[in-house]
């Protein structure tokens, strides 16, 4: 019956358009007192604060706030137009350059703000006009720019990474490193599908830039693209853990914009700020139901029961484990966050995979890869709706031009699940 009231609420509020995070609060809650009935509500009750606050209070989880601010400091700071501006010429003339340089800009500056939406925001306003004027349609050029903004939670540091190993206690570290190789063929692989598809169209190319104005180009966005490079390096060198990282960021981001490129004046800081607190409450508030979610999964013994039936149709076999993992994720990430899903499906599919002997890491890194596919997928993609907005059209055309990006990144994912070597060859 738990179980029952639990999972057919959440589907039926989710039908009828509720925000996620009030399915899994709601779901849950209801799901607590069916199963604490006959003893005083009080008491059923009492455990819901100790849960969201423990919920909310890892410190693992501090980098996210940290994150979010740097992204939206990153992205004010007028580093996006100074890396499209360095990328452009460098490649804008070779023909197809322009798709290079939306995929290009996306990664570096994925490696920035950790976050899709945010990516997309970022390079969007530029890339997509620049796109069409290249010769692409406007449907592939919205959705190009939507899905190498979803290289951002693939591409370290991202946020992602940092709940999936809340969740599955693994390495925040080592799931950065394992991301980075996924996170670049995602974004060779986009590349591909649009030099395939621009044979069709008439592109054209610009003129080729001198050196003086290369070199130009790469002093005015050097501050920038040492971003990632302290952040980065600061992890994988030992100086600083990711959550000390993601402090450093906002104070480097913070130097940039205010004293080096002067972007950021106090009242760009006060929405600076209004953003990324309303982002960080709509991350936590997610992380509270979704725990809530999972609590009651673990009373229910649910999670025992859906463990069992793994192993059993699994038959221990890894590959169909895989199967079963990607197909449902695929759907998943048609419905729900990546934040929401990796609450939901992390607690069910990690102690499969330790049974089976898959490294936490590897089971992160493909699960990630497929919920980043999900942020460009219809219906409910965030990428593709930032993008329509971006780029002025319905959600209907943008469907239409995604099909070359799904491609690749769906051979991309393959790679990455049954070659574990791709995402664990620099993990110790």
């Amino acid at each position: 019956m738990v179980g029952i009231t639990l999972l057919g609420l959440f589907v039926l509020l989710l039908a009828f358009g509720a925000p996620i995070a009030t399915c899994l609060g709601l779901s849950s809650v209801a799901a607590i007192l069916v199963q604490g009935a006959g003893k005083p509500v009080d008491a059923v009750m009492s455990v819901l604060p100790r849960l969201c606050s423990s919920a909310s209070s890892k410190f693992v989880l501090l980098a996210i706030p940290f994150f979010i601010l740097s992204g939206n400091v990153m992205e004010k700071a007028g580093i996006s137009g100074r890396l499209i501006n360095l990328a452009e010429k460098c490649l804008g003339h070779i023909k197809g350059g322009m798709a290079i340089v939306c995929v290009v800009v996306s990664c570096f500056f994925a490696a920035i703000s950790g976050s899709g939406p945010a990516t997309v925001a970022a390079l969007g306003l530029i890339m997509i006009p620049a796109l069409v004027k290249a010769g692409y349609p406007a449907s592939f050029s919205c959705a190009l720019m939507a899905a190498g903004g979803a290289i951002g939670v693939v591409i370290p540091p991202s946020i992602t990474f940092v709940v999936y190993g809340s969740i599955a206690d693994a390495s925040i570290t080592n799931l950065f490193i394992s991301g980075m190789v996924p996170g670049l063929l995602m974004g060779a692989g986009l590349i591909a599908a649009a030099l395939v598809l621009g044979r069709k169209y008439d592109l054209k190319v610009q003129p080729k830039a001198s050196g003086k104005e290369r070199w130009d180009a790469f002093k005015d966005a050097f501050f920038g693209l040492m971003m990632p490079v302290i952040i980065l390096g600061g992890i994988y060198g030992g100086i600083f853990t990711p959550t000390e990282a993601a402090a450093v960021s906002v104070f480097y981001g913070l130097a940039v914009g205010v004293f080096i490129y002067r972007e950021i004046d106090f009242k760009k800081l006060i929405d600076i700020m209004i953003d990324s607190c309303s982002t960080t409450a709509t991350v936590m508030f997610i992380t509270m139901g979704a725990t809530l979610f999972a609590y009651v999964l673990t009373r229910a013994r649910l999670d025992l029961t859906i463990k069992d039936f793994m192993l059993t149709v699994t038959n221990g076999n890894w590959i169909v484990f895989f199967i079963i993992v990607n197909i449902v994720l695929l759907i998943a990430g048609c419905f729900l966050d990546s934040t929401s899903a990796l609450y939901i499906f992390t607690p069910l599919f990690a102690p499969v995979a330790a049974a089976m002997g898959i490294s936490p890491i590897h089971l992160g890194v493909v699960m990630i890869v497929n919920l980043a596919i999900g942020l460009f997928t219809p219906p409910v993609g965030v990428n593709l709706y930032v993008a329509c907005g971006i780029g002025d059209i319905k959600i209907e055309e943008i469907s239409k031009g995604i099909i070359p990006c799904l491609v690749a990144e769906l051979l991309v994912l393959l790679l990455c699940t049954y070659v574990p070597f791709v995402s664990t060859m620099f993990v110790s």
